[in-house]
């Protein structure tokens, strides 16, 4: 079976012909870095079955990162290479182009973004480029398949070309020749997203736009969150889903075992849905009703800043801050996208350079930027009591954040990188494409998240049903009493936050703890762990060693801080 390899500069649109060619789903972004690993997938071209992978992207076939050094091991592996080309920035891309010919691999050039050209001003002769090259060239943009049954059927009896291998000074000077051929250049007027663009990355006016593009994502994300959960959903579980449950509560009859695990405690008398804990109560009632709306949101939102290139210029205008923390801007965007789910935040640290960087970023990620699901719960939850409570938490969070990364970068030996970007223009998003990411990352949660919580619910019930809960209280009562002023039955929230934090947050609820055990409950809970599925990816990306060290770090910080608010509160 012959493999394809879709190879290019970051962010030039590989992953959109991946998903044209392959039909499958992948997170297409207007920033470089959202394809951190390689992605497989098939096709069937002209009869044939092909693997067709999508490399991480790189600059040339000298390595700078780990993603560049997993792009060019993987050339050689390839039958075929579709060099994909920013069509809007051709002198740049050209270099990699070069390079791959002169390796002697039978390469097809797609000219991609092309529909930006015709905004640009830019004109490019593509046959003159194809006789230049001496390789076929095909127009494409990813978005729209334009292009893609071009570049499939050119693989037919396609040959390399044999070039000799030049010095990069030579390169340079063939690049410049062929562009002056073949591009031609329209004077026109900056438009107002590339005055924005300007504007966006300035100290004052960057910081003024940040500031207002923050406030409106937090207010958009609430709005609709808000919105889906009271005029919607809490609506359908009160009016539809409640009387079932009444009836199964009756029949199950309320002393039995099985009620306690499907239907979970009468509350007054009562199903209620936060707190009765039964898996077809709460179960369903956390991810879909509490939870879910605000995901929603908040990947639309993401989405939209993603696909309008915003993402990179906010790495911009925090870089010197996260600089006092030893790390550089392009940390920020792991952290909101840790703010969606921690587990894809976890991956963007592959992108920093260095393992002392790596091990930084994960480590404020795990302890001080809790996901999205978890930050519904507690909003929920807390928010009902106190808002002043909520703001705690957060606020509390916000200072860990700080303060250990300005710790771990005066103890960790080293230095933090410099900011080498590149800014990509500003893009209209493309709703579709939006739209598509967005029911790729709910659809996501929803297979995910679901079992999670349903598993998570039923080893509660288990654990206490079996006395397993006692035994750990008993164990642990000493830090939970002493220390953070909690409960010793607080204990099983610590359990299950391994699988679910925000299930464990949720557990806080029917415990009948005061507004600041609460308090103090939702802080621990956000500090002391990650989710597993966080683990599995802290573990491959830092190693065992790195793992256990953050994970260190993560228990001393929550004994302090939670010992602290318990004698401060």
């Amino acid at each position: 079976m012959k493999n394809i390899l879709l190879v290019g500069n970051p962010n030039v649109g590989k992953s959109a012909i991946f998903s044209r060619l392959t039909g499958a789903r992948v997170v297409i972004s207007n920033f470089s870095g959202s394809t951190v690993e390689y992605t497989k997938g098939r096709s069937k071209i002209f009869g044939d079955i092909v693997d067709v992978i999508d490399v991480p992207g790189t600059y040339s076939l000298k390595p700078n990162c780990c993603a560049e050094e997993v792009a060019v091991k993987m050339i050689d592996e390839g039958d075929i290479v579709i060099n994909v080309v920013d069509a809007t920035n051709l002198e740049r891309n050209l270099y990699l182009t070069l390079e791959l010919i002169e390796r002697g691999l039978p390469v097809i050039v797609a000219l991609n973004i092309w529909d930006e050209t015709k905004h640009r001003g830019i004109s490019i002769d593509i046959k003159r480029l194809e006789e230049l090259l001496g390789v076929p060239v095909v127009s494409t943009c990813g978005l729209t398949g334009e292009g893609i049954r071009e570049i499939a059927s050119k693989m037919k009896d396609l040959k390399p070309k044999q070039k000799e291998d030049v010095s990069d000074q030579q390169r340079w000077i063939e690049i410049g020749s062929i562009t002056q051929e073949v591009q031609r250049l329209c004077h026109r007027h900056h438009t107002f997203l590339e005055i924005l663009e300007g504007l966006s990355i300035r100290p004052v006016s960057g910081l003024i736009i940040g500031l207002i593009i923050m406030v409106a994502s937090f207010f958009v994300v609430r709005v609709i969150g808000e919105g889906v959960i009271n005029h919607l959903l809490d609506p359908l579980f009160e009016n539809y889903w409640l009387p079932v449950m009444n009836s199964l509560s009756t029949v199950l009859s309320k002393f039995s075992f099985l009620h306690y695990v499907i239907i979970g405690k009468l509350i007054n008398g009562g199903i209620d849905f936060g707190l009765s804990f039964g898996l077809l109560t709460t179960g369903l009632y956390v991810p879909i009703v509490m939870v879910a709306p605000y995901i929603l949101s908040f990947y639309f939102v993401l989405g939209l800043m993603e696909d309008f290139g915003y993402l990179p210029r906010l790495a911009v205008l925090v870089d010197n801050v996260m600089h006092k923390l030893g790390l550089h801007g392009y940390a920020a965007v792991g952290m909101i996208l840790g703010l969606g789910c921690n587990v894809s935040g976890a991956l963007s640290v592959r992108l920093l350079e260095s393992r002392r960087e790596k091990f930084i970023a994960s480590t404020l990620l795990s302890i001080a930027v809790p996901c999205m699901a978890q930050i519904a719960v507690i909003a929920g939850l807390l928010g009902a009591r106190s808002g002043r409570a909520v703001m705690i938490v957060f606020l509390t969070l916000l200072l860990l954040w700080f303060i250990i990364g300005y710790i771990l970068n005066k103890v960790l030996r080293g230095e933090s990188a410099p900011l080498i970007l590149e800014i990509p223009p500003y893009r209209r998003p493309h709703f579709r494409a939006v739209l598509k990411k967005l029911w790729m990352r709910i659809s996501s949660f929803f297979i995910t998240a679901i079992p999670y919580v349903l598993l998570g619910v039923l080893l509660v019930n288990m654990l206490y049903a079996f006395g397993i809960v006692d035994f750990f209280a008993h164990i642990f009562s000493p830090v939970l009493k002493n220390i953070w002023g909690l409960p010793p039955e607080a204990i099983s929230a610590l359990l299950i936050g391994f699988l679910r934090k925000d299930v464990a947050v949720g557990m806080l609820g029917p415990m009948g703890l005061t507004l600041k055990q609460l308090t103090v409950g939702c802080v621990i809970l956000a500090i002391y762990f990650p989710c597993f599925a966080t683990f599995i990816v802290l573990f491959r990306e830092l190693g065992l060693r790195d793992m256990l060290k953050a994970a260190f770090i993560m228990v001393g910080v929550a004994l302090m801080v939670g010992g602290i608010l318990n004698f401060i509160l």
